[in-house]
């Protein structure tokens, strides 16, 4: 018998052995396609532009192009709120309706808050930019502000365009979809104004105030977390067990500290802001990992704040969209790990 059976692992091993054979040259192939793909991001990302390249807005009012502001320049708002929007024509008017009659609220309370939405069309082939101009007209150009990316980026370059041309003392990220209650963002300004708050009087010397919370570099993520025993009890099995590997991958890529890396609540101070947009290179569903990976990498202080969330019908992830995400994060490890891609740990 065993003789046997050892004849048949012979007359099988030329097959075994191509077997193993095509699974490293594939692994091989991978890796250097990985490689060759985080080289060529961070040359693309050098010869970039720099942040105040010249982008405008334009004002269906006046027909004026207003230049762009750059996130180096000083602040000359309170908060910034930046929405991507990729064909986002049906969900887009109603959390754009609900924050506005937030932020006017709180404006007309508080004479000191000051703010604009910055509305980022990541080459919508619906009538997203339409619906967005049209709040302009309403609203005003110094209110709402649309950027026109042209074609399909991703959500993560939606987001760092319009960090980059912010005014905001605070810059906080949401999604088109309105799935986070806009109030929720006091939760996260809240925390932001607690380690701003520490900071300066870690760094500031013989009483002088001469800084600001813009100078001060701190970040607050929104988080799911607490509604995930909830979010397991529904979800199909397999939904859930991709959420359990994604949020183990996560974790081996960016370490513990943030446990819902994917909301898209998340709030910067204008320094924190400058400093982890002028670094990113991520463009479409990890730039959150990313987020969190550099913060640690440039010690950024960063907490995590649960926040009312609610699932909207249009979501755009899609079976293909979890095999990206882990192509992502395999480039955030081979990105940073190699050196291939630099930090560059600006003021």
């Amino acid at each position: 018998m065993d003789d046997e059976l050892w004849g048949i692992c012979f007359s099988h091993l030329p097959f075994f052995l191509l077997l193993s054979s095509l699974a490293v040259f594939s692994a091989l192939c991978v890796s250097v396609f990985l490689l060759e793909f985080a080289r060529k991001s961070d040359i693309a990302r050098s010869r970039e532009h720099s942040p105040e390249a010249a982008y405008f807005f334009e004002d269906p009012n006046s027909l004026n192009k207003v230049p762009c502001p750059s996130i180096f320049d000083p602040a000359e708002r309170y908060i910034s709120l930046i929405v991507p929007a990729f064909n986002e024509e049906y969900r887009l008017p109603g959390a754009l309706t609900e924050t506005i009659n937030y932020l006017q609220e709180r404006s007309r309370l508080d004479k000191s808050f000051t703010y604009e939405v910055i509305i980022v069309d990541d080459g919508s082939t619906d009538r997203t930019s339409k619906v967005a101009f049209d709040f302009v007209r309403k609203h005003t150009i110094d209110k709402v502000r649309v950027i026109l990316l042209g074609r399909n980026h991703g959500k993560g370059e939606a987001i760092r365009k319009g960090m980059l041309h912010s005014r905001g003392e605070l810059l906080l990220m949401l999604d088109a979809d309105g799935a986070t209650q806009i109030a929720d963002l006091q939760k996260l300004e809240s925390r932001i104004l607690e380690l701003g708050v520490k900071e300066l009087k870690s760094t500031v010397l013989g009483g002088s105030q001469s800084q600001r919370l813009s100078d001060v570099s701190a970040t607050a993520f929104g988080s799911r977390a607490h509604l995930e025993k909830q979010a397991l009890a529904t979800r199909k099995w397999y939904r859930n067990f991709l959420m359990k590997g994604f949020h183990l991958v996560v974790l081996l890529t960016a370490g513990a500290g943030i446990r819902d890396t994917q909301c898209g609540f998340k709030m910067f101070t204008r320094t924190a802001a400058r400093r982890l947009f002028s670094n990113i290179r991520l463009k479409r569903w990890c730039f959150d990992v990313e987020l969190v990976y550099l913060c640690k990498r440039l010690k950024i202080p960063m907490i995590e704040t649960s926040v009312s969330w609610s699932e909207i019908p249009g979501s755009k992830v899609r079976l293909t969209s979890i095999i990206h995400m882990l192509f992502e994060l395999a480039l955030i490890r081979l990105g940073y790990g190699l050196r291939l891609w630099k930090i560059h740990p600006l003021p």
